[in-house]
């Protein structure tokens, strides 16, 4: 099964994983629900939903661009 899925990526033109939290954490990108996560510093309510963006775009804007940055210095 192995050596098919090596098969397989190997002739693809383009590769996706999906990973747990886990992933992100070991590279040093904070995590949502762990004992130091976001959700524990931050409200979800408050940037992360729809009505979060309605209420104040910039904010909600602000919250993404931190994150973004964080997510672009990690390193694996």
């Amino acid at each position: 099964m192995i050596n098919k899925a090596a098969e397989l990526i190997k002739s693809s033109k383009y590769v996706i994983a999906f990973t747990g939290a886990g992933i992100s954490a070991e590279s040093g990108i904070p995590t949502f629900r762990g004992s130091d996560g976001l959700w524990r510093r931050f409200r979800a309510e408050e940037l992360a939903t729809p009505e979060a963006f309605a209420r104040d775009p910039k904010k909600v804007w602000e919250w993404y661009k931190w994150r973004m940055e964080i997510i672009r210095k990690a390193r694996p």
